[in-house]
């Protein structure tokens, strides 16, 4: 079963497809007769090669020999991706899937997240309906690495995460995902590696070129175009007796469309409730115990909004690569790839503020103790309006030299130098995120009602005697603009050595190598505060003319839920002018007027918060690792071990303003002062070195049975936003929601033992069927606590001597103690408004109690196992073929939604299947896909959610979609292509499924286009 040296080095690959041999996406054809059917023989090459692997010049002569007799056949199509996909797992050591280019520019989709999830153990998550973020075996983005081309790759923005939504697909050969630990492999993925490969003009030599032009037909868009267009070519050639080469891909896409949506902040436990409430106003089926209490918690939402986000995004990606053969013992090659990704949005949003039921006057509790029905008093309703520009930049340069130095001794250095940068503020007027918030607190009462449908219900009713807010009753509440650029950067250099062993031994080769990585994320972030007129008093209403408002009915929004549409009780909505609202603003809530809280449509004005925070990240590592291949008892079997050894040292940098006091201006608007002209500035250090051993083996029972078992550690590396070592409380710590963050940079990193058994049987052309278990332990799980800390200085206006003599002052007169009332109260008390129009805490007063959450490496040990199966069937000759998997999962820890401690649990672990059905022949290409993923845990934590940290959960999604080509010609194809064909829903939920939390409706998308392609 020994492999020959060939088939094992990427030196190997590039010389061969040089000299017009085939790598892995290639057959050889002996040269037939018209009439005669050409004998095809796959190639058998090792996946995921290094740039550090090399040939034996002996094989590349006798290459050149052969060069005149062989000819080559490219396998394209549906079943030439699949093949190539089946081969570079069959011919793995360890557990690998792939997914491999159709043709030269024409990858299975049109996003490389949602080729992804057509693997085995791969779930997306989707952003504006398009996925974005893979989540491997239970593990989401955080806990993967990716990797272009075997270089790591920088995560998007001030995060781990890398948005594949950012890239396109016409450039890419090739993605594979590496689901066990390899010793020669980059750290950072315990879920797994994907890696990206690229086109490189050596793995198809001679001129090849693919044009595409397609428009694009969003039917959820309203305000940009209905029809997009996206555009792309691909270009290679070798030259110079074929030792010189360039590939080059670029496209550029658009897609206007219009997301809808409903949601809630957060849900909070146990608030108080009134005792005074009639008890036709009370319905709560929980039980009762022995003296007459209810048992279990019940839960109030904050809030109630609707909102849709008109949206425009423009994306640019373009790959260049060289390489130049100068002798047939080197290859160089230089990659460049560049991606640039505009994302505009103009949001309108419309809802209420509960407070969690400070202010409640009925309610209906369910059987787990949610409100799915209260009436409440005071607060405000509200529209809001946000516009944002954010772009993404994406740059990565690399050079790799390859070189073998004798025939069994071959060295390879790679060098590469990425950025990958998120900034918010790429609006030229603003200059960052900006909101602005109108509305009344003109009202009597508001309602929440969730007993039926999908979506909740809300009415207000106004004290003008109706339901509906006159456009004259308008006001201004406040606005406020966040400007969040991120960066991050890795530079990398790895030197690497094979030897290959030329004697008739179990000993196949051996590979050596020591890498150096320096990875920098950080990021700033600049917070007007909430500025321009709070909380209606006094009124600004005379600012904004009637005109200015435009009324809509909902016939047309969330119209795909239960309960959306016309069926909506909240039916109408205002529209305004963004631009109108800043001028006004700016003319009328000036500094004149409104003191240290005018407006101004920047977050860098005077009083606003600014804070810096960057993580350093540099990793020496080394490894080896050892291939063997020898017989037991006739078996044939492959053993591959290595071990790979890594230090990393950890420095985060913090600057930031110093709070010294919270202010009180009346109803739900707390707001955390800072010292003015002082910035913090804080370093912190930490270190950590592991060691990560591997075994795989390979066993071929027969021909067509193989069976894998493979043993390995792993790791992933904290979060960033945990290993900052910084404090950060709220700026707006309203009651229920004093919080605040401190970082840990001293935390280990997550480390995996895993352990995989597989069997795969390959029966036919691209047709084969697995079946596998998979078992990770997680040690040194980072888990989150939320403590209570108090502040010197810090003192707190809530429940201090003045509002307790407020609160019951308004009770006596048997009135509602409204927020707002108490506010009143105790101005008439004698409490003094500050020149802002703020209550001032006194010294006296308690010190806030905050909930400062803080990351940690708990003790506990996670496990998640799970099985995954899979098929693949080409129906002889006829054309027809199928595809089907799926994964199932059992994380050991799982989220009880009972308990109100902080939970340690893993996010993203869920059920999952996929199907694919084709049809190929005659020229057409057909193909249907369906991907599904069953109910998952997000996170914990909500947006203004409670100190006991609840759930976020993803309800069941699965979405249909379908592709047809025909070739008009050998060259020319003609495809459309429907996504989202049964216009799926997302939603998602609290604790429990009546926790209402976010539902998102986008539309269906078709595509119709056409490509040429020279060969």
């Amino acid at each position: 079963m020994k492999q020959s040296k060939f088939t094992k080095t990427r030196l190997a690959i590039y010389i061969s497809a040089a000299l017009s041999a085939a790598t892995y996406n290639h057959a050889f054809a002996v040269e037939a007769a018209p009439d005669e059917e050409a004998v095809v023989v796959e190639s058998e090459v090792e996946s995921q090669v290094k740039p550090t692997e090399v040939l034996a010049t002996e094989e590349i002569a006798d290459f050149k020999e052969k060069q005149a007799e062989i000819e080559v056949i490219q396998v394209t199509g549906i079943v030439g991706s699949l093949g190539k996909s089946m081969n570079l797992k069959r011919n793995a050591s360890g557990v690998v899937d792939a997914i491999s280019s159709e043709d030269m520019g024409k990858f299975p989709d049109t996003n490389l997240a949602e080729s992804l999830q057509r693997i085995t153990g791969v779930s997306v998550s989707r952003s504006n309906g398009e996925g974005s973020q893979v989540t491997i075996r239970g593990f989401g983005p955080d806990y993967n690495l990716i990797t272009l081309n075997g270089r790591q790759m920088p995560a998007t923005g001030n995060s781990r995460s890398y948005n594949l939504e950012n890239i396109s697909s016409e450039g890419i050969s090739t993605l594979e995902v590496i689901k066990t630990a390899r010793a020669e492999t980059a750290s950072g993925g315990i879920g797994g590696v994907v890696n990206i490969v690229t086109l490189k003009p050596f793995d198809s030599p001679g001129l090849k070129w693919t044009v595409m032009g397609q428009a694009m037909y969003d039917e959820s868009n309203v305000e940009g175009d209905d029809v997009t267009p996206e555009i792309s070519g691909v270009f290679s050639n070798t030259f110079a007796n074929e030792t010189f080469g360039i590939a080059a891909s670029v496209v550029h896409h658009r897609r206007d469309f219009q997301q809808q949506n409903a949601s809630i902040q957060g849900w909070q436990a146990n608030v108080a409730l009134p005792s005074n409430l009639d008890e036709s106003m009370v319905t709560d089926p929980r039980p009762v115990d022995g003296e007459g209490e209810r048992v279990g918690n019940y839960y109030l939402p904050r809030s109630m909004n609707y909102g849709f986000d008109d949206i425009s995004r423009e994306r640019t990606n373009g790959f260049v690569s060289l390489q130049y053969a100068p002798t047939d013992d080197i290859i160089a090659t230089i990659d460049y790839s560049f991606g640039k990704a505009f994302t505009s949005s103009d949001s309108l949003g419309w809802g209420v503020w509960h407070d969690y039921g400070g202010n409640i006057n009925a309610y209906e509790f369910d059987e787990n103790g949610t409100a799915t029905y209260a009436e409440f008093s005071g607060n405000d309703a509200s529209y809001t309006a946000s516009r944002s520009i954010t772009e993404v930049t994406e740059k990565s340069i690399g050079l790799n030299l390859a070189w073998q130095a004798t025939q069994t001794l071959g060295f390879a250095f790679d060098y590469h130098n990425s950025s990958n940068e998120a900034d918010n503020g790429a609006d030229e007027g603003l200059g960052s995120d900006g909101s602005l918030v109108l509305g009344s607190d003109q009202l009597v009462s508001k309602t929440y009602d969730y007993r039926e449908g999908e979506i909740p219900q809300t009415l207000v009713n106004w004290n003008n005697g109706s339901t509906t807010l006159a456009p004259s009753e308008m006001d201004s509440h406040f606005s406020q603009f966040i400007h969040s650029p991120g960066k991050s950067e890795v530079e990398q250099f790895q030197l690497d050595a094979e030897w290959e062993n030329d004697t008739d031994s179990p000993l196949v080769n051996i590979k050596m190598g020591i890498s150096h990585a320096d990875q920098l994320i950080g990021g700033s972030s600049a917070w007007s505060g909430l500025i321009g007129g709070f909380l209606f008093n006094p009124q600004y209403t005379a600012m904004f003319p009637d005109s200015m408002f435009t009324k809509n009915d909902t016939s047309q929004f969330l119209n795909e839920f239960d309960g959306g549409g016309n069926d909506l009780a909240l039916n109408y909505y205002y529209d305004f002018d963004f631009d109108e609202v800043v001028a006004r603003s700016e003319s009328f809530l000036n500094e004149e007027v409104l003191g240290d809280d005018y407006f101004a449509p920047t977050a860098y004005r005077d009083g606003s918060t600014y804070s810096e925070t960057s993580v350093q990240e540099v990793t020496t590592s080394a490894y080896a690792q050892m291939l063997m291949e020898f017989d037991v008892i006739s078996l044939p079997v492959q053993m591959n071990f290595g071990l790979r050894y890594e230090k990393t040292n950890v420095t985060s940098r913090v600057k930031q303003d110093v709070p010294v006091d919270v202010w009180w201006l009346g109803g739900s608007e707390w707001h955390t002062q800072l010292e003015t002209g002082n910035n913090a500035a804080l370093e912190t250090t930490g270190d950590y070195d592991v060691f990560l051993p591997m075994i795989d083996a390979k066993f071929e029972f027969t021909e067509d049975l193989i069976g894998r078992a493979s043993w390995g550690k792993s790791l992933a590396r904290a979060p960033l936003s945990a290993l900052a070592g910084t404090r950060i409380l709220s700026g707006s710590p309203k009651i229920g929601s004093r919080s605040g963050y401190d970082g840990n940079t001293g935390m280990e990193p997550y480390v995996s033992t895993n352990i995989d058994l597989s069997l795969e049987y390959y029966y036919g052309e691209a047709s084969y069927a697995s079946v596998g278990y998979f078992h990770k332990s997680v040690v040194d799980w980072i888990g989150t606590d939320i403590f209570q800390v108090q502040i010197d200085g810090l003192h707190d206006i809530y429940q201090s001597n003045r509002w307790n003599v407020a609160e019951a002052d308004i009770l006596a007169r048997d009135e509602v103690a409204t927020n707002d009332a108490i506010f009143a109260q105790m101005q008439t008390n004698g409490a003094v408004l500050n020149d802002q129009g703020y209550i001032e805490p006194l010294d006296t007063d308690a010190l806030i109690e905050w909930n400062i959450t803080q990351p940690f490496n708990s003790d506990q040990t996670f496990t998640v196992q799970g099985i995954e199966l899979a098929i693949q069937h080409v129906f002889g000759e006829s054309g027809f073929g199928v595809g089907i998997n799926g994964t199932i999962m059992d994380p050991s820890e799982k989220y009880d939604p009972e308990s109100l401690s902080v939970q340690q649990v893993l996010p993203g672990a869920s059920d999952s299947a996929n199907f694919q059905g084709f049809y190929e022949k005659y020229g057409w290409s057909i193909k249907t896909t369906y991907a599904w993923r069953d109910d998952y845990l997000i996170g914990i934590g909500q947006d203004q959610g409670s100190a006991d940290a609840p759930s976020q959960n993803a309800k069941a999604y699965g979405q249909w979609d379908i592709s047809v080509n025909y070739d008009i010609t050998d060259n020319f194809t003609v495809f459309a292509e429907g996504i989202n064909l049964t216009n799926e829903t997302e939603q998602k939920y609290g604790r429990y499924e009546r926790q209402f939390l976010e539902a998102n409706q986008y539309g269906t998308r078709y595509v119709l286009g056409a490509r040429y392609r020279f060969k």
